[in-house]
C-alpha cells in the first residue's frame, strides 16, 4: 500500500507537469489515473469501500476548505462578497431546483431524486477553478478573481447541506418547521463556532511561542479539525465553519503567515491529489454507459441553463456586465465536492432508481475537461483577461522562491527623498525602486516620478543566501526586566567583536535597530555573530 500510495502519488505529479502544457486541468488526469489503478482499469485493484472514502474525502475537504478560507484576501473580496455569498447560497438553491425539475420533467425521475442530484451538482468547485487560471496564469477583471474564489470557496457548505436536508425528506417525513429548524441551526451553529475557533486560535498564536520549528503548522491542522469536528458535535455545519476559520484566520496579524500559506499550499495539493484518484478508483467505468445519457444530459442543462440563469438572476441587480456573467457562468466548474456528496447519498437508506454516484462523476469528468480546459479561451474571447493582474505571485512570494529581496522603506515627514524625483536619489548599486503607495493605492515609479512625504516605497535588491562559509548564527535575546540592556540605546551597548544587532521584535511591530533605538523590555533581539 505504501509503494503504491508513493507510486500514485509520483505518477500524479508527472501528469501535472503533463497536462499543465497541454491545457487540460490536471485535477482531471488524478481521476483518469484512479481509473487506470480501479477495477476496469490496468492494474484491477478491486476498491469498493464507500465508507472509507467517505472518511479520507471529507478529511481531506476540511483542510482544502480552510486553506480555500486562509487564503482569501479579504480586503480584496471584499467588494464582491455581497454577490459571492449570494451565488454561493441563493444560488445554489436554484441550481439544484432547476436540475431536479429537469430530471423531473425531462427523464421522468421521481421529484425528490432529481433534486437529490440537483443538490450533489449545486456547488462549485474551488480546486478546478483555480487550478486553471494559476496553471494559465490569468488574472480577470472586475474583481471576478475574488468573486469566483469566495463564490467556490463558500457554496459546498450549502451544497453540503441541501444534500442532507433532501436525504432526510426522502427518509422521512418532517415539517416545514423542522426544516427551518435545521437550516438555521446548520448555519448559525457553524457561523459561531468558526468565528469562536478563530478567536480563541488568534489568541493563541499571538501569545504563544513555539519552541519548535513547523509546530504553528501543527497547530493550525489542529485548529482546523476542531473547526469542522466541534460544530458538526453540536448539529452545525462543519464545513461552513471551518471555511469562516480560514478567512478569519488568514486575515489576523499573526507570525510565520508566510511559511503557513506554503505549508497548506503543500498540503491541499496533497489532498486534492488523493481525492481525484480515490473517487477515480472507487469509480467502475463499466456503469458509465448505462447512465451516460442522463449525465450528459445533466451537465449540458447545468452548462448552459442552470448555472447562467442563476447567476444572471443574482448578478443584474449589482449591474453587472453582460460578459462577467458569461464568464462566471462558464467558469462553474464541478469538482471532488459534488463527487463526496454523492458517496453521501450512496451510503445513504435511501434508494434511487439512478446510480447517483456514476451520474455525478461522469458529469465532473465533463465539466473539469470542458469548461476547464476553455476556460482561458472563453475569458479571452469575453474579453474578461486582466493583462495588468496575476493570480500567481505577490512580493512576498518572491522573497521566498527567488534570490531576490524587496524592502520596505516609509518615507516620514523631514525624510531627505522628499521632493526628489526617483532619477536624483542615489541608491547603493544593485538596488531597484519598485514600487510607491501613496494614499492606499500603487505607483509604478519612473525617473521623474517625485517621492512624497508618507509614501512609503518598495526596493529591491539581491538576496544573500547562506552558503555554509563564513555564515552568521543568530540567537535571540529577550529582554527580560532586570536585562543589562534594558532602556539603553543601541550605541551604549557593549557587543562581542563580530557582533551585530540584526532586529528587533516589539510586540507584533519589527523595528532595524540604529544606533538611538532604545530597547525596552519584552523585546525580542535578533543577534547576529561570525
Amino acid at each position: 500500500m505504501l509503494l503504491t500510495g508513493g507510486a500514485v502519488i509520483i505518477a500524479s505529479i508527472l501528469f501535472n507537469k503533463i497536462t499543465s502544457k497541454v491545457g487540460v486541468p490536471a485535477l482531471l488526469a488524478f481521476i483518469v489515473l484512479g481509473m487506470l489503478f480501479g477495477t476496469d482499469g490496468i492494474l484491477k485493484i478491486p476498491f469498493e469501500d464507500y465508507a472509507f472514502a467517505e472518511d479520507v474525502c471529507i478529511t481531506a475537504l476540511i483542510f482544502i476548505m480552510f486553506y480555500g478560507g486562509f487564503g482569501t484576501k479579504w480586503s480584496a473580496a471584499k467588494p464582491v462578497a455581497l454577490p459571492s455569498v449570494l451565488l454561493s447560497s441563493l444560488g445554489v438553491v436554484i441550481t439544484a431546483a432547476l436540475t431536479g425539475a429537469f430530471c423531473h420533467f425531462v427523464f421522468g425521475l421521481e421529484l425528490y431524486e432529481g433534486l437529490l442530484i440537483g443538490a450533489v451538482l449545486s456547488s462549485t468547485d474551488a480546486a478546478s477553478v483555480f487550478s486553471v487560471l494559476r496553471n494559465n496564469k490569468l488574472s480577470l477583471k472586475y474583481g471576478t478573481d475574488s468573486m469566483l474564489e469566495l463564490e467556490s470557496g463558500s457554496n459546498d457548505p450549502f451544497s453540503y447541506m441541501l444534500t442532507l436536508l433532501i436525504i432526510e425528506f426522502m427518509g422521512r417525513d418532517i415539517s416545514a418547521g423542522y426544516t427551518i429548524f435545521m437550516v438555521v441551526r446548520e448555519i448559525s451553529v457553524g457561523l459561531l463556532c468558526g468565528a469562536a475557533v478563530a478567536v480563541l486560535a488568534g489568541a493563541f498564536l499571538k501569545r504563544f511561542k513555539f519552541n519548535t520549528d513547523g509546530l504553528d503548522s501543527v497547530f493550525m491542522i489542529a485548529a482546523a479539525l476542531v473547526g469542522y469536528a466541534l460544530p458538526t458535535m453540536l448539529g452545525g455545519n462543519g464545513f461552513l465553519s471551518v471555511y469562516i476559520l480560514g478567512i478569519l484566520l488568514g486575515n489576523m496579524k499573526i507570525g510565520n503567515k508566510k511559511s503557513l500559506v506554503h505549508f497548506f499550499d503543500g498540503v491541499t495539493n496533497l489532498m486534492q491529489i488523493a481525492v481525484f484518484f480515490l473517487l477515480g478508483l472507487l469509480a467502475t467505468p463499466s456503469y458509465i454507459p448505462s447512465t451516460l445519457l442522463l449525465s450528459v444530459a445533466v451537465f449540458l442543462f447545468l452548462l448552459l441553463i442552470a448555472r447562467p440563469v442563476s447567476v444572471a438572476l443574482i448578478l443584474l441587480p449589482f449591474k453587472a456586465r453582460l460578459n462577467q456573467i458569461a464568464l462566471v457562468s462558464w467558469a462553474g466548474l464541478r469538482g471532488a465536492a459534488s463527487v463526496v456528496f454523492a458517496i453521501l447519498v450512496t451510503m445513504s437508506s435511501v434508494s434511487t432508481q439512478n446510480d447517483v454516484y456514476h451520474v455525478t462523476l461522469t458529469v465532473v469528468l465533463l465539466s473539469i475537461a470542458i469548461q476547464g480546459s476553455f476556460l482561458p479561451y472563453i475569458s479571452r474571447k469575453l474579453n474578461m483577461i486582466d493583462s495588468g493582474g496575476n493570480v500567481m505571485k505577490t512580493f512576498s512570494d518572491y522573497s521566498d522562491d527567488e534570490d531576490i529581496q524587496f524592502i520596505r522603506l516609509d518615507i516620514d515627514e523631514g525624510h531627505k527623498w522628499v521632493g526628489k524625483s526617483v532619477k536624483e536619489i542615489s541608491l547603493i548599486p544593485g538596488m531597484l525602486l519598485v514600487l510607491i503607495r501613496r494614499a492606499g493605492s500603487s505607483v509604478m515609479p519612473n525617473g521623474d516620478t517625485v517621492i512624497e512625504e508618507n509614501d512609503t516605497v518598495v526596493l529591491s535588491a539581491t538576496g544573500y543566501r547562506d552558503r555554509g562559509e563564513d555564515s552568521i548564527s543568530m540567537r535571540e535575546v529577550e529582554i527580560t526586566p532586570k536585562h543589562k540592556w534594558k532602556n539603553k540605546a543601541v550605541s551604549e551597548l557593549e557587543l562581542k567583536e563580530n557582533t551585530l544587532l540584526l532586529m528587533i521584535r516589539r510586540g507584533e511591530e519589527t523595528l532595524i535597530p540604529r544606533g538611538d533605538t532604545r530597547i525596552e523590555e519584552n523585546d525580542i533581539i535578533i543577534e547576529g555573530m561570525l
